[in-house]
C-alpha cells in the first residue's frame, strides 16, 4: 500500500507568498516615510543647537557674525556637529542659522 505524503500544494504555498509580497508592500512605503520624518527631525535638533551655540558665543563676548569653524575653533561645536551641519547644508547668516 502506498503511504500518503504531507506536503504544502503549490497553490498554499502561492499563497502564503502573495501574502507576504503584500505585506513587504505595505511596510516599505511606510518604513521610507518614517526615515524621511527621522531626518527632519534630526535636521530641526541640529538647528537648534547650532543656534544655542551661535547665542552662547555672541553672549559670551564674541563677534555676531560667526561662522561653524570659528564656533569649533571656539569650541562651542565639536568638529563632529560641524561635519553634520555641512551634511545638512546648515549655514549661519547674520546671526540666524538656517538650512538650505
Amino acid at each position: 500500500m502506498l503511504k500518503k505524503r504531507e506536503a504544502f500544494t503549490l497553490l498554499e504555498m502561492s499563497i502564503v507568498l502573495f501574502i507576504i509580497s503584500l505585506l513587504i508592500l505595505i511596510i516599505l512605503p511606510n518604513l521610507t516615510a518614517q526615515r524621511k520624518s527621522a531626518k527632519r527631525i534630526h535636521r530641526d535638533a541640529m538647528v537648534s543647537v547650532v543656534q544655542t551655540q551661535v547665542d552662547e558665543y555672541e553672549n559670551d563676548g564674541g563677534k555676531e557674525n560667526v561662522s561653524l569653524e570659528e564656533l569649533r575653533e571656539a569650541k562651542y561645536l565639536t568638529a563632529a556637529q560641524v561635519k553634520k551641519a555641512h551634511e545638512q547644508h546648515i549655514v549661519i547668516v547674520d546671526g540666524k542659522v538656517i538650512k538650505r
